[in-house]
């Protein structure tokens, strides 16, 4: 069986083809290190959806180890970009992350996000998680904008041997959300998560409900929701980083989940989202396994990127 570090290598596979063995390529084509060698680092990395601002700073962080050591030969660059990652990007604060230790009863849980980003499989994994650590946990379906969302996530709720709460299509997501949070209290239920829409054709509704459905929870519990998940597609790159900016302006979101990594060579914006949004990576899927969504080790991630 392969082991969870095995895995998030495999997962990362496309992305180091995508931008990594390029600078190998680069790097091992060239007899001496120039500025040349630097613009085509750069390329490379915003190619890979690094984003701008990150990859001047890991050039630029390269170019100072190379002066400083006086090195003319190019292949020391791949370790020194290694390194760099690991000191600009992710620093003392950026620890594993580990499964939701609940210290309330309901913990609430909201999860936000683009329909298509792989919400509701993230929601049922995430709920997978919670079940094999014992905790009783309670699905809302609150995405009553499409008929196929709370379907899908009661389907969810049967492979994570999880309960689930939902109402007709097109019923008030608020009053869903609410029903749940009292079912939730009725049923010491320990784990809530609260599934939403993820509509972007009617961006100033979509953002009105998600603040409707912030404010009903809080009536029940005003320390609710305990942790506000936004779920991204890693196949997305900037375009998503566009997307989740949207998010973040109508809710507070403590974490992303990355989905859809292992698809996608653009997983170089796991180092732009700090970056860029000011939120931690939290989770990131490497697989359509129940057991594929792993919390992210940025010292991992970095080792599995570059071996």
């Amino acid at each position: 069986m392969k082991s969870m570090f095995g895995k998030l290598r495999s997962g990362l596979a496309k992305t180091r083809e995508g931008f990594v063995d390029k600078i190998g390529f680069a790097v091992s084509s060239r007899k001496e290190i120039d500025e040349d060698l630097y613009e085509e680092l750069e390329e490379i990395l915003i190619s890979g959806d690094v984003g701008v601002n990150i990859a001047m700073k890991l050039v630029e962080e390269v170019r100072d180890k190379v002066t400083d050591l006086g090195i003319r030969k190019p292949e020391n660059i791949l370790r020194f970009l290694k390194s760099a990652t690991k000191r600009i990007v992710f620093d003392e604060n950026s620890q594993p992350t580990e499964i939701f230790n609940p210290s309330q009863k309901p913990y609430v849980i909201m999860v936000v996000g683009v329909n298509g980003t792989g919400k509701t499989t993230t929601i049922g994994k995430i709920a997978y998680q919670f079940k094999n650590d014992g905790k009783k946990v309670l699905l809302s379906a609150a995405d009553t904008f499409r008929a196929a969302a709370s379907e899908q996530l009661e389907i969810w709720a049967e492979r994570a041997d999880a309960e689930i709460i939902r109402n007709q299509p097109g019923a008030d997501p608020g009053s869903v959300a609410f029903d749940s949070m009292q079912a939730a209290m009725r049923r010491n239920v320990d784990v809530l998560i609260v599934d939403t829409a993820g509509r972007l054709h009617t961006k100033t509704n979509l953002m009105e409900e998600l603040k409707k459905i912030n404010r009903v929870i809080k009536k029940l519990d005003d320390s609710a929701p305990h942790e506000t998940l936004l779920v991204m597609d890693a196949t997305t790159g900037q375009n998503g980083l566009n997307q989740a900016r949207q998010f973040t302006q109508a809710v507070a979101v403590d974490g992303i989940v990355l989905t859809k990594l292992d698809g996608t060579a653009k997983g170089g914006m796991v180092l732009a989202i700090r970056d860029e949004l000011g939120v931690p990576v939290k989770f990131i899927g490497v697989g359509e396994q129940i057991d594929d969504l792993q919390p992210f080790d940025p010292e991992e991630f970095v080792e599995a990127l570059f071996q």
